[in-house]
């Protein structure tokens, strides 16, 4: 029998039981709240749960279950849902009560509670929950009870859905920096006696009782203020690791409880005017850090990215439009491989929308007039329209841009440096405060405090850490200013390490811009001119929108069963008659003999070769600089889907043979990059996003050459606009001294603590001042690695 008594703790939650416990198996709960969440996790061999936090769980005694079903209701479910089809649906909770590795742990494995969650993708700063769900199976009612049976009420607020509103910042930090400047303030007016050396001449009781107040001041400085620093720190010590807050926190609770015990023995009047000081000047910091970090996260958000653009139809035409200017009720020509830029309805054609992106399901999904399509959906087949229902939110694109789906990021050189060095770098500093310590407590106890904690924190490694994150987020934030938008930080890296470079040629190294294209074969009519115009106006690749170009603007008739073979051609059924246009070897499959001539972009109508028009490109601006300038720091190669009918005009750019490669699939392409990184390359791909998708993914940076349309790839690293090519070799260069800012940064914190400890050691630098120089160390790290890259950019010639 299990025995209850008044101290006795709920096994979920930790809190007392009670006069009135749910016992369960022997095992006692506050609530049945409690019961019923140990209860599932148990049924879910879930119990790991309580095994990665010393209080996991929460008290459900005074919640009461909401009712959620008006989440059912069509017009609320479009509000609330990211994404929905027949098969999946995307939402994203905001959930107050995430507190916890713990929480993470639970919530990332709600799919072993319902299997009918296809993954649950935890944002633990914005306490958020990203899932999918099988929408045949659970709906969102049921997805909401089940987070709120587990403790984990979604926040869900209508009008903030409605209105668009910019989230308040956290103001935690203001609160803990208000707290601790007002109880420094007066802990350092109650200890003016001691300042001017009148403590002795007062009475000893106020003396005392001044030392008292000093400490109830103190108190809520230690459990608020400085409790980031505390939990960090013992966070990390429960995970076998030495973080950056461990010196700081030891530094804090030394120079609190030798303070507390002086003055409560009469030996002393404490360091609590430096402690608040301390916690103070940190927080200080910890405030401008997060005010420069914001500012410079805030130039890269979704409206510093690639202006993406639709085709609008307006009056029997289609205008070029940026998406950030689309609106409701714009009607939108979607080709095929776009992506669909904003919600809308199908109004025109048959939808084959590829939602990979959004879902991580690959087979495409069928949609018929009049149904609802998502912004992300890639379409694969004929044109189709579709009429938007709000106003384009690409902000979400983005969201779908750095989802892991698209690309697991690689951990930088110089990220792994800095793990390394943070680690080595508390030990040493570790060492070298105990031994400070163990030296100065043989002569003067308070100096031996002194001496400890200012080691402890003018040896803060933090703007070690600060100055990767700092330095390459200005990096990034000026290459998006020369029209070079990178998916993170981790690409500047990557992109500095380069030693190979692998370019495709239509579309990335030749413009969509004619230079000359003619017809040579039969004559073709009007209406057969018209029906060919109206398959290649279906298509994106480069090739077939100069011919949708040269051959005018005609007619658009209705394509049934459109198809677009990679590397090969097009083909589909106008008016009754089947249609394949593309290369000689397409041509031969169809028709089952050789064209007369194996180069041009051929034409065949009902099996008939109609002809073939002879298309010579025109290099983009500034091409043969470009390649001959990467030519002189890196391997180059070119890798081309077409025919080598204009190989001669590549032989200088690319002299060696075995690198300048044509009639090269997308495996062959892929297989390229994959041979040059087992021998240790690393590899940059440039393509045009088309038919270089694998290849993208593959290389150490996908880097997609994009015009004004809306056709890139979301497996890329980088989107480069087409009109900044020619700035291709400076941005590298770029990248590349931007790690060796890291590295000056490096050396110059490193200069910085070795004066600091120098004087620290020899109990010549207050905890105060120490408190004082450590945050403006790491802001003078941020600023010379911000101030060096513009510096760098302006001596390369790129735009700030």
């Amino acid at each position: 029998m299990t025995t209850v008594t008044a101290t006795t703790t709920c096994l979920h939650c930790n809190d007392e039981a009670g006069d009135h416990p749910v016992i369960w198996n022997e095992n006692i709960f506050c609530c049945e709240g409690c019961k019923m969440v140990y209860e599932i996790l148990q049924e879910n061999e879930l119990s790991t749960f309580y095994q990665l936090d010393e209080n996991p769980g929460f008290s459900l005694k005074s919640k009461q279950q909401k009712d959620y079903t008006y989440l059912d209701d069509p017009e609320t479910l479009s509000k609330v849902v990211n994404f929905q089809d027949e098969n999946f649906t995307r939402v994203n909770f905001t959930l107050p009560q995430i507190h916890c590795a713990s929480c993470i742990w639970l919530l990332e494995h709600l799919y072993r509670v319902n299997p009918h969650i296809v993954q649950s993708k935890v944002n633990f700063l914005k306490k958020e929950i990203d899932m999918t769900f099988n929408t045949k199976e659970i709906s969102l009612s049921e997805v909401a009870n089940l987070l709120d049976k587990l403790g984990y009420s979604p926040d869900i607020n209508l009008q903030s859905i409605d209105e668009k509103q910019n989230r308040s910042a956290n103001k935690t930090i203001i609160y803990q920096l208000g707290i601790a400047g007002f109880c420094f303030g007066n802990v350092m007016l109650l200890s003016f006696p001691e300042y001017l050396g009148l403590d002795e001449t007062i009475d000893p009781q106020f003396t005392r009782f001044f030392g008292l107040l000093n400490i109830i001041l103190s108190i809520p400085v230690l459990i608020f203020s400085a409790r980031d620093y505390l939990i960090s720190a013992v966070k990390g010590l429960r995970f076998g690791q030495f973080n950056l807050d461990m010196p700081i926190a030891l530094g804090i609770i030394s120079l609190f409880g030798r303070s507390v015990y002086e003055i409560l023995t009469h030996t002393g009047a404490g360091y609590l005017d430096s402690f608040t000081g301390l916690i103070f000047f940190l927080l200080i910091g910890k405030w401008f850090q997060q005010r420069v970090y914001n500012h410079l996260s805030f130039e890269r958000d979704y409206k510093s990215y690639f202006p993406l653009a639709a085709m609008v139809l307006k009056a029997g035409k289609t205008i070029s439009t940026p998406v950030r200017e689309l609106r409701p009720g714009d009607r939108v020509l979607i080709k095929n491989q776009e992506i669909i830029p904003a919600d809308g309805i199908l109004i025109n054609g048959d939808g084959n929308i590829d939602y990979s992106f959004v879902t991580g399901e690959s087979h495409p999904v069928t949609k018929a007039s009049g149904s609802r399509l998502f912004a992300g959906g890639r379409h694969v087949g004929g044109n189709i329209e579709i009429e938007l229902t709000q106003k384009t939110d690409q902000s979400y694109l983005i969201r779908l841009w750095d989802h892991d789906v698209f690309h697991n990021a690689k951990e930088g050189e110089t990220t792994r440096i800095a793990n390394l060095a943070g680690k080595l770098f508390t030990i040493a500093i570790l060492i070298i405060a105990f031994s400070t310590l163990t030296w100065w407590l043989q002569f003067d106890t308070a100096k031996a405090i002194n001496a400890f904690t200012a080691v402890l924190i003018i040896a803060c490694p933090c703007a070690v850490a600060l100055s990767i994150p700092f330095t390459l987020s200005n990096i990034a934030r000026i290459m998006a200013r020369n029209k070079l938008f990178l998916r993170n930080t981790n690409a500047v890296e990557n992109l500095s390490r380069l030693d190979n470079i692998v370019f495709d040629k239509t579309g990335t190294l030749t413009t969509g811009m004619e230079q000359n294209i003619h017809f040579e074969g039969q004559s073709m009519t009007g209406e057969e001119l018209e029906m060919v115009y109206s398959l290649v106006n279906q298509s994106n690749h480069p090739k077939s929108r100069m011919l949708a170009k040269h051959l005018g603007d005609l007619n658009r008739l209705h394509v049934i069963g459109f198809a677009e073979i990679e590397s090969k051609g097009i083909t589909g059924i106008v008016r009754q008659a089947t249609i394949h246009v593309g290369s000689a070897k397409f041509i031969e499959e169809i028709i089952g003999h050789k064209p007369d001539n194996k180069h041009g972009l051929f034409i065949a109508i009902d099996h008939q070769v109609r002809g073939h028009f002879l298309i010579k490109q025109a290099f983009r601006d500034g091409v043969e600089e470009v390649v001959k300038t990467l030519n002189n720091t890196n391997d180059t190669a070119l890798l081309s889907g077409d025919n080598d009918k204009d190989e001669n005009r590549f032989i200088q750019l690319f002299p060696d043979k075995n690198r300048r490669k044509f009639f090269q699939s997308p495996e062959m392409k892929l297989d390229f990059i994959h041979t040059l990184q087992k021998n240790g390359k690393t590899v940059m791909m440039v393509g045009d996003g088309l038919n270089d998708a694998g290849a993208l993914q593959m290389a150490d940076i996908g880097m997609v050459i994009s015009d004004d349309t809306n056709n890139f790839s979301p497996a890329c690293d980088a989107i480069l606009d087409a009109r900044a090519f020619d700035k291709l070799p400076a941005l590298i260069q770029l990248s590349r001294g931007g790690i060796k800012i890291i590295y000056l940064a490096f050396l110059l914190s490193l200069t910085y603590n070795i004066i600091g400890l120098s004087f620290a050691v020899q109990a010549l630098l207050s905890p105060v001042i120490a408190a004082i120089l450590m945050p403006l160390s790491s802001i003078t790290v941020v600023i010379f690695g911000v101030s060096a890259g513009n510096f760098l950019a302006r001596k390369i010639g790129l735009h700030l």
